[in-house]
């Protein structure tokens, strides 16, 4: 505790302790973390990794844990990039901070006429997470977007990836198999659209997630990756999983592919769910059903 301690002296930035995780999750999770630390710049950033590093403290990169089970307290720090929100626009290049809302961001560009962000409207991430798991909705995602990722190194060097460095695939990138390397900055490239179109399309789409999502309970969004030409949703729906629950945690009635907090939900409670709809899926499909979502044990 002492080394915690530690961070307050380095002036690196917010600190919040004992911090709550059903303030700081979408699911509204059960449990505590230990430090909140939301550095004001990337220098105050390098600063408090190489601290971390140092004294061999547990930590964790956040960003709107709008996609991450917690299934235990976590003891040690997170840390969220907030302060990292700038925002360019020069023509269709748009070069914008990890911590920028994704949803903010796309609502803002297509109220300006932006064409090519539609699909993040109700995606409520941060940037840099959008970045890191590919977010992506009606057959779009980052990957098509993206020109170019600017990220700290483990050497703790700025450096540039083009699209293709980062590899994008579905729901994947550069950044997950490489979790020593954080997202600082994206620059992406639009398209001029009509601003009443594209804005028309946002609202269509909106007013089918309320029709087809739980969005009236807490959750982390779709839990499964969909199987190649098939959806995670129907395979849980037919092997008999919907409305199935283990103490608050719920698969939606709404939605299969959604797990939900009906009421107090743990951790714990959200990942025996997805093992039982995994075994089950597997023994009725011979489909092993990959997670979206990120457990953090």
């Amino acid at each position: 505790m002492d080394n915690l301690n530690g961070i307050k002296k380095l002036d690196v930035g917010e600190i919040q302790t004992n911090v709550d995780l059903k303030t700081i999750t979408s699911y509204k999770l059960k449990g505590k973390a230990k430090m909140l630390v939301l550095p004001s710049s990337c220098d105050k950033l390098v600063t408090l990794l190489k601290y971390l590093h140092k004294n061999k403290i547990k930590f964790k990169i956040i960003g709107k844990c709008s996609n991450l089970i917690f299934v235990n307290d976590f003891d040690g720090v997170l840390i969220r990039l907030d302060c990292l929100n700038n925002l360019e626009i020069d023509d269709t290049k748009i070069t914008v901070g990890a911590g920028y809302s994704l949803m903010k961001l796309a609502l803002k560009l297509s109220r300006m006429g932006y064409a090519g962000l539609e699909f993040a409207s109700g995606i409520p991430g941060s940037v840099g997470g959008a970045v890191y798991m590919n977010a992506g909705a009606y057959k779009s995602d980052m990957g098509y977007i993206v020109k170019s990722v600017k990220l700290l190194s483990p050497k703790y060097e700025v450096v540039e990836f083009s699209n293709a460095e980062m590899d994008f695939h579905y729901r994947t990138s550069f950044l997950q198999s490489h979790k020593d390397y954080i997202c600082l900055e994206a620059t992406l490239v639009l398209k001029h659209g009509n601003e009443n179109e594209i804005m028309q399309l946002i609202e269509d789409r909106k007013k089918r997630r309320i029709e087809t999502q739980p969005l009236e309970y807490p959750s982390a969004g779709s839990v499964f990756r969909n199987p190649p030409d098939d959806y995670a949703g129907r395979l849980i729906e037919e092997a008999g999983l919907k409305g199935y629950s283990i103490n608050d945690a719920l698969v939606s009635e709404k939605h299969a592919n959604f797990i939900v907090n009906a009421g107090n939900a743990s951790g714990k409670d959200i990942k025996c769910l997805i093992d039982k709809i995994k075994k089950s899926v597997k023994e009725k499909f011979d489909i092993d059903l990959k997670v979206e979502q990120e457990i953090v044990e």
